[in-house]
Formats: structure tokens, C-alpha cells, sequence
């Protein structure tokens, strides 16, 4: 287990309601290439605290001109795009013809560079849902564009009640500094259930905990501000889905070295 003594608590969200912090949180999805209101996250604060982020029988795509029939909900902490028409924006690589489709006032809410991100949240056992929490760069630049994953699950890697595969590392995207090294690591636990998923982030390490007990460490990490992305995702297929498809957020913290 990590001594977590030597950090120091700078964001402290439990979703308490009745409204989301809008110092911290935007409930949209990368909406410069769509637009805020077809992007929108669904969601709803859980009676005994925390947050639910939902995808709706009625939810339309958020993006299908680049992303098909994907549906998603999603909170981020901060938000940049270039102009109108241009191939210039977060996350810019999803798809090579995408372009702004809707200007966005750059904003910075929670932007670290370098520290600890946990949270504590529940998987969703379905073949077509997905639930993560993610890092990318500001990307006020374009070779700012690394991403931590710090947790990623597919509703098909949950293998049984005690078992799963979790993905979590870094991509490069458009980061010449950074070499891809995600993996989905097995690990025997239900993910249904709350559990804590975290990183520690400084220069030249990322390393990665579940439960408090550290799993890996790469020997790399972006070196730039990065905001936080953490929503639940449901993909096209033939599975029925008897929704809304509830992504259960116990709370994120995020903290600076001492």
C-alpha cells in the first residue's frame, strides 16, 4: 500500500448536488466538434451521494458525422479548439476529417501538470458500454496531446463476479516525447462494485494503483498541463440494452506533491 502523506488534497469532489461545480466540471463531451448541446452529458446526482452519468433510450449520438452510432456522457475540466472549420482541437486525432464545427471559449478548470488522480467508481457489465477516466493534454499545442488513462473498462472484459480486465498506461497520440504503452491488465475483482482506481504522475513516471496497491509503473509521462475526462460510452450492436446504462462515480480527488 502507497503512503499517500507526501500529497496534498487540491480537488476534492463527491458530487454532493444538487448541481454539478462548474469551477470544476463542463458536461460536455469534446463538443467543439459537435456542438455543447448534442454533446451533453445525461446524469443525476445518487440519493446517497455521489454521481450518475447516464446514456438515455433517447440519447442521439453525440457526434455522427466522424463517430457513428456512439453515444456518450461525459465530464471534462477544461476545454480547447481552434477555429471554426479548422483540424485543431482536444483530441483532434479521433478521426483525421474532423473539423470544428462549433467555437469554444478556452477554458481551464482543473489543469494539473504532475500529481496523484484517484477515484472510485463502478464498471458496467455490458458488451456494448464502456466507463473510464482519462487525462489528455490541454493541448493548447498540438504535440501536447498525451493521454493517462487511468482506468478504461469494456463491459466485455468483465470476465465473472472476481475477475476483469482493466485497461490503464499511456497513449501518444500526438506526443513525439511519448511511446504508446496501455494495457488492459487482468486483475480479481468485481468491477461492478466501488473500487479506487489512481495515478501518480511526475516527470518521467506514471504509476498506476488499484485499491491502493500499486499494479505498474511506465517509465514516461506528459510533461504539460492535462485535464480530466470521465464519462461512459455505448457503442453499436445487436446486444439489447435495457438502459439507461448508469455509470456510478463515487467521488475524484486530485492532489500536488507536498
Amino acid at each position: 500500500m502507497r503512503d499517500v502523506s507526501e500529497w496534498e488534497i487540491e480537488l476534492d469532489e463527491t458530487f454532493a448536488g444538487p448541481e454539478l461545480d462548474a469551477g470544476v466540471w463542463l458536461p460536455y463531451y469534446l463538443p467543439q466538434w459537435s456542438s455543447r448541446e448534442r454533446a451533453a452529458a445525461r446524469y443525476r446526482f445518487a440519493p446517497g451521494g455521489g454521481l450518475e452519468l447516464l446514456i438515455e433510450a433517447d440519447q442521439e449520438p453525440w457526434c455522427p458525422e466522424w463517430d457513428g452510432e456512439l453515444r456518450v456522457s461525459s465530464l471534462q475540466t477544461g476545454v480547447f479548439a481552434g477555429e471554426v472549420g479548422r483540424h485543431a482541437g482536444q483530441q483532434s486525432a479521433f478521426h483525421d476529417d474532423a473539423v470544428v464545427r462549433e467555437a469554444q471559449p478556452e477554458t481551464r478548470l482543473y489543469t494539473p501538470h504532475y500529481g496523484r488522480v484517484e477515484t472510485r467508481l463502478r464498471a458496467i457489465d455490458h458488451s456494448r458500454a464502456m466507463v473510464a477516466l482519462w487525462m489528455i493534454g490541454f493541448e493548447d499545442a498540438p504535440e501536447r496531446s498525451g493521454e493517462i488513462c487511468i482506468v478504461e473498462i469494456f463491459g466485455r472484459d468483465v470476465l465473472g463476479p472476481d475477475r476483469a480486465r482493466v485497461g490503464m498506461g499511456i497513449h501518444e497520440f500526438g506526443d513525439p516525447a511519448l511511446t504508446e504503452e496501455w494495457a488492459q491488465e487482468e486483475l480479481a475483482i468485481d468491477v461492478t462494485q466501488p473500487h479506487d482506481y489512481a495515478v501518480e504522475w511526475g516527470p518521467g513516471e506514471s504509476a498506476f494503483f488499484v485499491d491502493g496497491e500499486h499494479v505498474k509503473t511506465v517509465a514516461q509521462a506528459p510533461d504539460y498541463p492535462m485535464q480530466l475526462m470521465l464519462g461512459v460510452y455505448e457503442f453499436p450492436g445487436d446486444e439489447p440494452v435495457a438502459h439507461p446504462h448508469v455509470f456510478a462515480v463515487e467521488h475524484v480527488r486530485g492532489y500536488r506533491r507536498v
